[in-house]
């Protein structure tokens, strides 16, 4: 699947996107498995209240299952002005 990472978050990761083979189940397992890698993940991935994640460009939550997703993209919340 693509993962993408937006603002601050591909900031410590270093990287707009990239592809990711996981056996994930959910968001919070691919997180976990993202965090393993390297310290750079860890960091992004350190408060996940601080991020927002969307499957296949629908807002979604952490706890959401992978099954049939094609893109995963997390980025902090908006802010209005």
């Amino acid at each position: 699947m693509d993962v993408l990472y937006f603002a601050w978050v591909r900031e410590r990761i270093g990287l707009p996107k990239e592809k990711v083979e996981t056996e994930a189940a959910t968001v919070n397992d691919l997180v976990a498995e993202l965090s393993a890698r390297e310290d750079r993940y860890a960091a992004a991935f350190a408060d996940l209240s601080a991020l927002r994640v969307a499957l296949d460009q629908e807002l979604s939550d952490f706890d959401a299952p992978l099954q049939g997703v094609r893109e995963v993209a997390f980025f902090p919340p908006m802010t209005g002005g």
